[in-house]
């Protein structure tokens, strides 16, 4: 059976900015993941997140569509329109947190397809006590 694990910004933004504090340590993770031919998913949200963050460099910008376009060992998770209201929903009950909303969208989408893993090095998944954070 193939596991799956969810991708968040933080990941992959360490994974392809050698400047990262976590850079080395998410090669490592992440050759341990296609080793073990873990599918991964995430959410175009996500994709614009970690787009936005490469912006002033047109290589790295064109190096994510790349990874994320037509990537066979990635999927794109649709958000609905009621993951959207359960994200709103997941702010508005725990405002006494910094999750942000793309956050709380990665959230609700894992709670909707059932996974429980994460490829992140942002503590919100942390903080919100449902993630296994893979490492």
């Amino acid at each position: 059976m193939i596991s799956h694990a969810f991708l968040d910004a933080s990941f992959w933004i360490a994974y392809r900015d050698e400047r990262q504090d976590f850079h080395n340590e998410a090669k490592r993770i992440l050759s341990d993941v296609f080793r073990k031919r873990t599918r991964i998913l995430t959410t175009f949200p996500v994709i614009c997140e970690i787009h936005a963050h490469f912006s002033r460099s047109a290589k790295k910008r064109q190096l994510v569509i790349e990874d994320f376009r037509d990537n066979p060992v990635v999927g794109i998770e649709e958000v609905t329109h009621q993951d959207q209201q359960n994200a709103f929903e997941v702010l508005r009950r725990q405002a006494d947190k910094s999750y942000s909303l793309c956050d709380a969208t990665s959230f609700v989408v894992m709670r909707r397809i059932g996974l429980k893993q994460v490829l992140a090095f942002d503590d919100h998944f942390r903080q919100f006590g449902e993630f296994e954070i893979l490492n």
